[in-house]
């Protein structure tokens, strides 16, 4: 049985999402306003309506904690609101200036997902209000953003119709066209499944402007601590097929996927692939794909290489995975080796080797400080 026990008719507009934390409901508007009201007697607290955004408010969001409040807008800004007295905590700018139409936080309140109309997708440490990673996917706005209840995955889902997962580090681990029109939400159930070893499953629902409504299983493989980065050489050999399937997804290979399980590739035997492999026994007829091909495991085997030599990661350029030797800072923020991020620009690639957004300039500052540690860690280790 439903029964209506109250209206609220406070916003000027429509009212474009609600959200519950344990004492108060909040809601957000195209009138460019959040309201809080009490659970206890639907009444409107004396600091609401909250007033910052400029433009519409698409969406808001409690931390699980309930002390702080988050909404975006068509501003570009992601706003932390303080609950208890409506005082603004921080002002997030999304780094490309899109409207921001999602919100989320992760279930421990470390970090805040904010999704973009140009689709680009920023994780914010929420304690510092810092940026954290930036990515982006092909096409369409971002319009719904989950966290699964442990807060190592998170999904996305875009207004083409796609479907991304991402990790806690902001690597994308999946991405699929699941909705044909469309994709309007998405939420993981509050209960992982675990089958008992290091595998946990999560069921996801996503539902989109087609009329369909579709259940995932999304899989998660933890790793001990330090394998991933502090041992990269034994971690990338010892990848079981699904990992190769996850990281040809997150190179652009996904069609690829079926052939690799299809032959039993893990780790140890996709470092081994060479040219004469992938065209005898896998039947891979493109050259260019090939090609491809190679080039993405000859960047794993430089990765493995280089890393497993002691090399410490921050005097490693992102583009070409070798020591700097002329290290200079772009305008991401990021230090890259000079003649690799020139290369990088002068193939019109105005975008960010690390973050994928455009670059607000492509001037390079040489990172002084960084060579000389460089050149001291080189006197260090190689007498």
């Amino acid at each position: 049985m439903v029964k209506l026990i109250h209206t609220l008719a406070d916003h000027d507009d429509d009212v474009n999402c609600c959200a519950f934390s344990s004492a108060l409901l909040a809601t957000c508007s195209l009138d460019k306003t959040v309201r809080l009201y009490s659970l206890s007697d639907f009444s409107e607290l004396p600091h609401s309506p909250l007033k910052f955004h400029t433009y519409a408010v698409h969406c808001c969001c409690f931390s699980p904690s309930g002390h702080i409040l988050a909404s975006c807008s068509t501003d570009g800004t992601t706003v932390l609101w303080n609950t208890q007295n409506g005082q603004t905590l921080a002002v997030m700018e999304q780094p490309s200036g899109s409207p921001v139409r999602v919100c989320q936080f992760s279930p421990d309140s470390t970090c805040l997902v904010s999704g973009a109309a140009d689709g680009t997708v920023v994780m914010w440490n929420a304690q510092s209000y810092k940026l954290y990673r930036c990515g982006s996917v092909k096409d369409g706005s971002l319009v719904a953003c989950a966290f699964c209840p442990t807060g190592t995955l998170f999904v996305t889902g875009s207004s083409c119709g796609d479907l991304t997962v991402w990790d806690d580090k902001m690597r994308c681990l999946h991405s699929e066209k699941a909705h044909d029109l469309g994709i309007t939400c998405c939420d993981f159930s509050s209960q992982p499944i675990s089958d008992g070893e290091q595998t946990h499953f999560f069921r996801l629902a996503s539902c989109g402007q087609d009329c369909q409504i579709k259940m995932w299983v999304v899989s998660f493989t933890h790793v001990s601590a330090g394998s991933t980065e502090d041992q990269p050489k034994q971690f990338i050999e010892d990848w079981s097929e699904d990992d190769v399937s996850t990281w040809l997804c997150a190179q652009g290979l996904e069609d690829l996927t079926g052939l690799f399980k299809m032959n039993n590739i893990d780790g140890r035997e996709l470092l081994n692939l060479t040219k004469e492999s992938l065209a005898d026994d896998l039947k891979i007829e493109s050259l260019g794909l090939r090609s491809k091909v190679l080039r993405k495991i000859e960047e794993l085997r430089t990765k493995v290489k280089t890393l497993s030599s002691g090399v410490p990661d921050e005097f490693i350029c992102p583009i070409t995975r070798e020591l700097m030797k002329e290290p200079v800072i772009a305008s991401d923020g990021y230090s890259y080796e000079k003649e690799a991020m020139e290369n990088w620009i002068s193939k019109k690639k105005r975008t960010s080797p690390m973050t994928n957004l455009v670059l607000p300039s492509v001037v390079l500052i040489p990172n002084r400080t960084l060579k000389m540690a460089i050149n001291r860690w080189l006197e260090t280790h190689q007498k």
